[in-house]
């Protein structure tokens, strides 16, 4: 994964950000194994689904999300499954294709 340090992405709340399956992060953010994997997990998504309509469904998601009660972001099938499975760093030589899906239940 290549990985590029500024001060202009991710925006200010957040450590990084991917890209497109780039990693952007501010400079002064320590990258650990388990931020790496979570990205990647996110870089999985993507490619399994085409890229475009990974943000598709990403930001239409969102929307759905954003009226309920809690954070939206959190509970984006696409992050829960990463921050769920971020520590095991071996999650993605045994995870399942679209296994993002099975995160899709309103918490």
């Amino acid at each position: 994964m290549k990985i590029i340090r500024t001060k202009y992405l991710p925006p200010k709340n957040y450590d990084a950000i991917n890209i497109l399956g780039v990693l952007f992060a501010h400079p002064g953010v320590e990258l650990t194994k388990e931020l790496i994997n979570h990205e990647r997990i996110h870089t999985r998504q993507m490619l399994e689904m085409l890229i475009l309509p990974f943000y598709l469904w990403y930001l239409i998601e969102w929307l759905i999300r954003l009226p309920m009660a809690g954070n939206a972001y959190m509970n984006l099938s696409f992050e829960r499954e990463a921050y769920q499975n971020m520590n095991d760093l071996d999650y993605l030589s045994h995870r399942r294709l679209f296994a993002w899906m099975r995160y899709l239940k309103s918490k």
